[in-house]
């Protein structure tokens, strides 16, 4: 479960004393038995050094990033994908033993399910700390982490921030537009028998109502025959008795009132559904 008194841990330092780490580290000064948490003195060495952490950001950790993993390694083991060695905050002449050396892994705090919450330092290796778990020894000390799941809420994607006219638009509305605007440029026939007036070509049928006298015959016209105010000398040509009937001669001609069907469909008795 998430630990409710403490954050995960940023950063793991070597540091000599709290005056030579930053601000935002503290420094690990005793081990559980109450004993000095000083890493044992090397050859040539002026003093010892403590181990720090901190749970803020820093120069050593990104932000974001918190500590999911603890481990040391001997100093001829490989550093593990995705692991630093910690950093160093040493006075002059000071220096780290290389023989074991103590590595954290970062991972985005969005991307990890579990987290380093905190370390301890003991001398023995036997379990005295509840809910710990010994990471292993180092200079005589003996690394304890304390490790829990962490909750962060993903963030949420930014909201769009839409116009009032496009909060109207829908489907349905497009579509009653769309049949609104194509009721409107269909011209309206006048009432009484349908006119033969054609509007592009001699033989173009744009609606069941207007029928022209060149529907249904198997060829097309020569596009420069289709011209409306065609000169009738060109037309001569072809024959001398040719005759070029106006439209009204062939409504005239044609022209058919359906006046037998309307009266026979008069003339029939009423059926009941």
């Amino acid at each position: 479960m998430e630990e409710p008194d403490l954050l995960p841990l940023t950063a793991l330092a070597w540091t000599s004393s709290q005056n030579t780490c930053s601000k935002e580290y503290t420094v690990i000064e005793v081990t559980v038995e109450g004993t000095p948490a000083i890493f044992v003195k090397g050859f040539g060495q002026k003093s010892g050094y403590y181990l720090c952490s901190t749970s803020s950001v820093t120069a050593e950790s990104s932000a974001g990033n918190v500590i999911t993993d603890i481990q040391i390694l001997n100093e001829r083991s490989l550093l593990p994908a995705g692991f630093s060695y910690i950093g160093e905050f040493l006075e002059p002449k000071t220096s780290v033993s290389k023989k074991k050396r103590i590595c954290v892994k970062l991972s985005p705090i969005t991307a990890a399910d579990t987290a380093v919450f905190d370390i301890k330092l003991c001398g023995k290796s036997k379990q005295i700390l509840h809910s710990y778990v010994r990471v292993g020894e180092v200079g005589g000390l003996y690394l304890w982490c304390k490790k829990g799941k962490i909750s962060v809420p993903k963030p949420l994607p930014k909201p769009r921030n839409l116009s009032m006219e496009m909060r109207g638009l829908s489907l349905d509305s497009t579509n009653q537009a769309n049949t609104k605007v194509a009721a409107e440029s269909v011209p309206s026939q006048p009432p009484g028998r349908p006119s033969l007036e054609r509007t592009f070509s001699l033989h173009e049928s744009s609606n069941v109502y207007g029928i022209s006298a060149m529907d249904g015959v198997p060829f097309t016209l020569h596009p420069k025959f289709e011209n409306k105010n065609l000169d009738t000398n060109v037309l001569s040509t072809f024959s001398p008795d040719l005759h070029i009937k106006s439209l009204t001669d062939i409504e005239n001609e044609y022209s058919y009132a359906f006046m037998v069907e309307r009266s026979a469909a008069a003339r029939l008795p009423h059926r009941v559904g």
